[in-house]
């Protein structure tokens, strides 16, 4: 006979990392955690914009462009400077294109954090569960400040 194809009952799970950092010294303020399959839209009205953050406009890719965001903010004080997506089937305009290229540059520095916390912290989430995730991502986020406030500290000393 034949041997009966075995499933391997091992899970397996994805896991988002937000955050909001400070614009001026790129420090960690707000993070949070979620599963793979969460919207990445919402988390921005889930606490994850600070007013007394050193500048009121919020910077992220478009997976946070939706209506209900973009009345939030205004709502709450904040100015959008959101990528703006590609129209479905056309090029992109010209003049939104420009915008987004000038928004890349603000934004590139929450991509700079990710890139530092995998590259320096060989951050790989393999927990199962939110709670394990959330707690790893919360220790790669403090080790993060830690090691940048050193950095501004050496560069203030420097000066």
């Amino acid at each position: 006979g034949t041997i009966p194809s075995t499933d391997l009952a091992i899970p397996f799970f994805g896991y988002k990392s937000h955050i909001s950092i400070d614009r001026k010294f790129r420090l960690i303020r707000k993070w949070k955690t979620t599963d793979a399959a969460a919207s990445d839209g919402a988390r921005l009205r889930e606490g994850l914009l600070d007013r007394s953050n050193t500048a009121s406009d919020v910077w992220a890719d478009t997976a946070y462009l939706s209506k209900a965001n973009e009345d939030f903010m205004e709502k709450h004080g904040f100015v959008s400077k959101v990528h703006r997506k590609k129209p479905h089937l056309k090029p992109m305009p010209r003049h939104i294109q420009k915008s987004n290229a000038g928004k890349s540059v603000i934004r590139s520095r929450v991509e700079h954090v990710f890139a530092d916390q995998k590259s320096q912290t060989g951050l790989f989430i393999r927990t199962v569960g939110i709670t394990r995730a959330t707690m790893r991502i919360g220790l790669a986020n403090i080790v993060y400040n830690m090691r940048r406030f050193l950095l501004l500290e050496r560069i203030n000393a420097i000066a």
